[in-house]
């Protein structure tokens, strides 16, 4: 039971995550007015408009609540596909062996050497701004460190005697990758998802500050865009734009925390198992 017990710091990400997301889920409830309401352009932080309003009127805490429900949806989005696709390549790529798992790992290789972010940018620029393009990117381009992790542990499993025993067996390739392999890799799946979040959270802020975020929705990225393009960094703002930095500063640091935690467990599973096998065998 103790391999079950948070740390501090996981209980503090935990924390961090209940928060947000409990805010996103009552989001509509929380918002103390219309989105599509306009007051005193740049008013100031009062009783009445906790953040202020922007150079339009708009209320900045009714924009930062709803854009909670964006942000993290595009960061749980974006982590399922990238954490689903590294996890499929680098099983394959560590269990197999011949042409295919050459192919994967040159593959794994070759998506390593290049530079993201650019490439992030230029794809965003080219698609256009879209939710779904930006989702795509960000999911297909942040697959390899899941892949690679994956396909180290699989290496590991695939020469154990009971993965043996059951080739020799003439159990399915299939039915041993799903049967036996995906549960023993599921812990490290679950950390690389958890910190693929953060990740893709820091990667679509990145793309939306730069102005190649979906203008239609606003997120903590396209409030951040709002404020430097429209004088709120130049005059000093900081109510426009300081809780988006912290907003999205608190949730990498939450997916973050329990993220280590969890790779940390997995890695002290593994050793333990290791430990008990050489055990066994001596």
């Amino acid at each position: 039971m103790s391999s079950f017990r948070l740390s501090a710091p996981a209980y503090c990400g935990l924390f961090l995550l209940l928060t947000l997301l409990l805010i996103a889920l009552l989001a509509p409830v929380l918002v103390p007015y219309s989105p599509s309401e306009r007051f005193t352009p740049f008013a100031l932080p009062s009783t009445a408009h906790l953040l202020g309003c922007d150079d339009i009127g708009h209320d900045i805490l009714t924009q930062l609540i709803l854009a909670s429900r964006v942000s993290l949806l595009v960061g749980i989005t974006t982590a399922i596909a990238s954490a689903g696709l590294g996890a499929t390549i680098g099983i394959l790529a560590g269990y197999c062996r011949g042409y295919t798992a050459h192919f994967l790992n040159s593959l794994i290789d070759i998506v390593l050497l290049i530079p993201m972010l650019p490439l992030m940018i230029t794809l965003a620029a080219y698609l256009g701004p879209s939710l779904g393009n930006i989702i795509a990117i960000i999911g297909l381009l942040s697959w390899c460190s899941t892949a690679r992790v994956v396909k180290a542990r699989v290496l590991q499993l695939r020469d154990l005697p009971f993965v043996e025993a059951l080739q020799g067996l003439g159990i399915p390739e299939y039915q041993i990758i799903l049967k036996h392999i995906v549960p023993n890799v599921a812990e490290v799946i679950a950390a690389k998802f958890i910190l693929s979040v953060a990740y893709a959270m820091l990667s679509e802020s990145a793309l939306s500050f730069l102005g190649l975020g979906d203008p239609l929705t606003i997120s903590w990225g396209t409030i951040l865009y709002y404020a430097f393009h429209r004088g709120g960094f130049v005059n000093d703002l900081w109510y426009w734009y300081l809780p988006p930095g912290l907003c999205i500063a608190a949730a990498t640091l939450g997916f973050t925390l329990l993220g280590f935690y969890l790779e940390q467990m997995a890695r002290n599973n593994k050793l333990k198992a290791l430990t008990e096998d050489s055990a066994h065998a001596a």
